[in-house]
Parts: C-alpha cells; sequence; structure tokens
C-alpha cells in the first residue's frame, strides 16, 4: 500500500510542480515580463520545485538523510541519466554559448562548497543562508550573461492564450495543494517503505524520491530534443543543480540543521563529485556526443548499481 502512496504522492508533486510553472509564466505574460524573466527566475528553477518540496517536508520533519540523499540523487541523476539519455540521442549539438568559460563554475562551485559545509556532519543554518546567497549569485549572473540562450525556453504556447485570472489563480492553489500533500504522503510512504525493506532513509531519498522529483528536468530535456533544441538541455541541468543546493538544500537547512554521515554515505557523496566534474571534462572538450553519454552513463551505473545492493 505504501508504494501505491509512494507513487500517487510523486505524480501529484510533480504536477502540482508542473500547473505553477505554467500559470506563473502567464501571469508573468500577461504583465509583460520579459521571456528573459520568466526564464531566469521561474523555468530555470520551476523544475526544481519537486525536490524543494520533498526536502523541505523532510527537514521539518526531521528526516535529515531524506533532505540530503533527495538533493544528492537528484544532481546525480540530472547529470548521468537525463545528460546521459540527451547527448546519446541527439543527433548533433553545437552550442553557439561557451559553456566551460561562462559556465564551468556553476558546475564545480556548489559541490566544492557543499563538501567543505559537510566537513563538520552537518548543514546548518548558515550554511543555509550561504546556499541562498549562491541563489542570488545565481540570479545575477544570470541576467548579466544569458539572455540570449534563456529566450528560447518559454513555453511560446502561453503567448497565444487568452489570459483568465480566475483560472490562473485556481490552478495555482491545485498546483500548491498538489506540492504540499504530495511532498507529504512522500516522506511518510518513503519512510515506510524503508522501514519495511529495512533499508535508511538515506537510499530511499537517494534512490526513490531522487529519480521521481528529477522526473520535470527529464521531460523538460526530451522536449528540448524533440524541438531540435538539445544543447539547452546543458544549461537548463547546470541551473538546475545550482537550483538542487541553493533553493533546496539551503531552504531545507534553515528550517533545520541536517546532519551528514560522512563515513556511511562516502561513496554517493563521491559519486556527486566524479558526475559533476566528468561534465566539467564533457563541456570543456564539447564532448555533446555519445562518447560523453557513455561516460556519464557508466557513472550511473555505479552509482545504482551500489544504490541497489543497499536497497535489496
Amino acid at each position: 500500500m505504501d508504494f501505491i502512496i509512494f507513487i500517487i504522492s510523486m505524480a501529484a508533486l510533480i504536477y502540482g510542480a508542473d500547473f505553477i510553472i505554467r500559470e506563473s509564466e502567464r501571469i508573468a505574460l500577461h504583465y509583460n515580463i520579459s521571456h528573459f524573466v520568466i526564464g531566469a527566475t521561474l523555468v530555470a528553477f520551476g523544475t526544481s520545485l519537486p525536490e524543494m518540496a520533498a526536502s523541505m517536508m523532510a527537514s521539518y520533519t526531521g528526516k535529515s538523510d531524506m533532505a540530503v540523499a533527495n538533493v544528492i540523487g537528484s544532481v546525480t541523476f540530472n547529470i548521468t541519466l537525463i545528460l546521459g539519455i540527451v547527448f546519446f540521442i541527439a543527433k548533433k549539438m553545437n552550442p553557439k554559448r561557451d559553456l566551460f568559460s561562462i559556465d564551468s563554475a556553476w558546475v564545480v562551485v556548489p559541490v566544492i562548497v557543499f563538501l567543505l559545509m559537510i566537513q563538520d556532519g552537518e548543514v546548518g543554518r548558515f550554511d543555509g543562508f550561504l546556499f541562498v546567497l549562491m541563489m542570488v549569485s545565481y540570479l545575477t549572473f544570470l541576467f548579466t550573461h544569458a539572455k540570449s540562450e534563456l529566450d528560447g525556453s518559454i513555453d511560446e504556447e502561453l503567448t497565444k492564450e487568452k489570459f483568465n485570472w480566475f483560472k490562473s489563480i485556481a490552478l495555482l492553489a491545485v498546483g500548491f495543494i498538489f506540492v504540499i500533500g504530495g511532498a507529504n504522503f512522500v516522506i511518510e510512504s518513503g519512510s515506510n517503505i524503508a522501514r519495511t525493506f529495512g533499508v535508511s532513509e538515506w537510499i530511499i531519498g537517494l534512490l526513490l524520491i531522487s529519480l521521481g522529483t528529477s522526473l520535470p528536468e527529464l521531460v523538460v530535456s526530451l522536449v528540448a530534443i524533440k524541438k531540435g533544441n538539445a544543447d539547452l538541455s546543458v544549461g537548463n541541468i547546470i541551473g538546475s543543480n545550482v537550483a538542487n543546493f541553493s533553493m533546496v538544500l539551503g531552504g531545507a537547512s534553515l528550517l533545520h540543521p541536517l546532519a551528514v554521515n560522512l563515513q556511511n554515505n562516502f561513496f554517493d557523496i563521491m559519486i556527486l563529485v566524479a558526475a559533476s566534474f566528468t561534465l566539467l571534462f564533457i563541456i570543456a572538450n564539447r564532448l555533446y556526443n555519445k562518447a560523453g553519454a557513455i561516460f556519464l552513463l557508466i557513472i550511473l551505473a555505479l552509482f545504482l548499481q551500489n544504490s541497489f545492493n543497499a536497497f535489496l
């Protein structure tokens, strides 16, 4: 029964986030806010709403392992699974933007800051505040450097629809109810599953919750491939990962300090580091092809093997 509740709750979490993103875009477009601003503030971080809701609910209920594991798992899946699929499927990727010279810092700096923060075994409230400052810094960076790349990330169909305040507010309300309610049931059912199988809440957060909350990024990336804009996926994943550390982990640790067991979770943290530096290597050498995909999928296979061994 807990598995059914978990799946339904995860679906509610993801659909709720989609409602919030789309209706926020509608309202912004109604007030003639530029596509860049919408992309930088809503689309770039909107797909991280499921992770944020799940981790903040886990933090609020005192489940630190789930909150931290969700972020580590989501960032790892974003890089290895989603970009692995994108690089493998996309026929040709040749981004006009020099991702290495402009964006490379945002691939590795959040990970390095995270590693430094957890040396004392905790992501505290001050650490959370610093992560929030990182989000402000990233938004400033986007406004300064990323206007042309983000213009194409908005759903153009929204600009053709007639604006309706009642409809937008109603769907926003439904979205927030789905997100908050879904996050609550995801955490509770996930905890029950962990107890049933005798595995840690860390593994549930790392494997099940993080994979489920990464679905919006996967959908966005697959749609980008279909539209011939696969190269946008790299920037979207970089932005989502920054949001996972700044909004998700930062927000969760502001609610309640998050304990991190470095010894028990060393392998998963190292996989996160390996995935991030592999992505840095790929964008430095412009390996947006099957070779780059294979590198990422090898890391994903190691990650899944270790997680399944702990789960089974």
